[in-house]
């Protein structure tokens, strides 16, 4: 097979194509010949050195894919040869043929290609399992959604509404603004110009919001509280501002009885991962088949050029998910 993986730590050019032999599926796994792979954050934390992938994981980057699968391995009958599928892996997703656990795979959901549909695992689940199992976001309430234009944003900005609740967004332009409020975002921030305190304060007539699902930490950290309602939910999915540690005020935790949660997927088992897929399936693909959340497709690139994939991704210029297409 033809795969990129990372010779050593550091910038987009340390990616190299190169062949390696076909991985061959395990029982319970099938083999994908992978028709797009997903382009995400960690997968540039990989790349730097800063996230290695779990142990047993392949080493090359990649967490979603999208295919058909073409061989499967011992005691798998739900899939069979040339099912299309999607799928959430651990690793190996930049490569002409992947991997995956049979509970990790979803079928590519009616109308979308395949592009389209390797953008959909790694955000999805992420959003799903964070901010309506964790964050227990209901009708009626409201949320707001950090980096509203990256894969995370648009995704949890589309599934909110579609779930009937009120999404506000941060973003760092007022062309990514504008982007926020055609998926469906009532209200939408630019960070880089307005105190998005003060803006959801303004917005919400003081109340604040029932949830941040946050991809930054640090110094993000006490103003998300500032902006949480009473029995509010502050869930942290990421720490892309760097610093691991963050001053918290428990005043206010304890005198607004606020929820500080978080969580990370990749290391999660093959068990909670299915019964996250389980969830989408019944809760989502109905949505995406009937058109009211799709994934946002930015840019694709051959498998040989992530390198320029990664770069983009770092520039952050983007506005939905990046795609290889091997």
């Amino acid at each position: 097979m033809r795969c990129v993986e990372i010779v050593q730590p550091g910038g987009p050019d340390v990616l190299r194509l190169t062949e390696r032999p076909d991985p061959v599926p395990g029982p319970g796994e099938v083999l994908i010949d992978v028709a797009a792979a997903g382009v995400n954050r960690p997968d540039v934390l990989q790349r730097l050195g800063s996230y290695p992938p779990p142990p047993g994981a392949s080493d090359l980057p990649g967490l979603e894919v999208a295919g058909r699968v073409a061989s499967v391995g011992a005691g798998v009958t739900t899939l069979g040869l040339g099912d299309a599928v999607c799928a959430l892996v651990s690793g190996g997703g930049y490569a002409s043929r992947c991997v995956a656990p049979v509970p990790q795979c979803l079928p590519v959901p009616a109308g979308l290609d395949f592009v389209a549909a390797a953008a959909l695992p790694e955000t999805f689940f992420t959003v799903w399992t964070n901010v309506f199992e964790r964050g227990a976001l209901k009708r009626g309430e409201t949320a707001l959604f950090h980096g509203g234009t990256s894969g995370i944003g648009t995704t949890a900005i589309q599934l909110a509404v579609a779930r009937g609740a009120r999404a506000l967004a941060t973003a760092g332009s007022d062309e990514k603004c504008q982007a926020c409020l055609a998926l469906g975002a009532e209200h939408a921030i630019n960070y880089r110009t307005t105190d998005f305190v003060a803006a959801v304060h303004a917005h919400t007539g003081g109340r604040g919001v029932d949830l941040v699902l946050d991809i930054m930490g640090g110094s993000y950290v006490p103003r998300n509280l500032a902006v949480l309602a009473l029995d509010g939910r502050l869930v942290q999915i990421g720490l892309l501002e760097g610093e691991p540690i963050a001053a918290v005020d428990f005043r206010r935790i304890l005198g607004r009885r606020l929820t500080l949660t978080g969580s990370t997927l990749r290391a999660r088992s093959v068990e909670e991962k299915g019964r996250i897929a389980e969830a989408l399936r019944r809760e989502v693909w109905p949505l995406v088949e009937a058109g009211r959340v799709k994934p946002l497709v930015a840019a694709t690139f051959p498998l040989a050029d992530a390198a320029a994939a990664h770069r983009l991704m770092e520039s952050s210029v983007h506005i939905g998910k990046i795609v290889l297409v091997p």
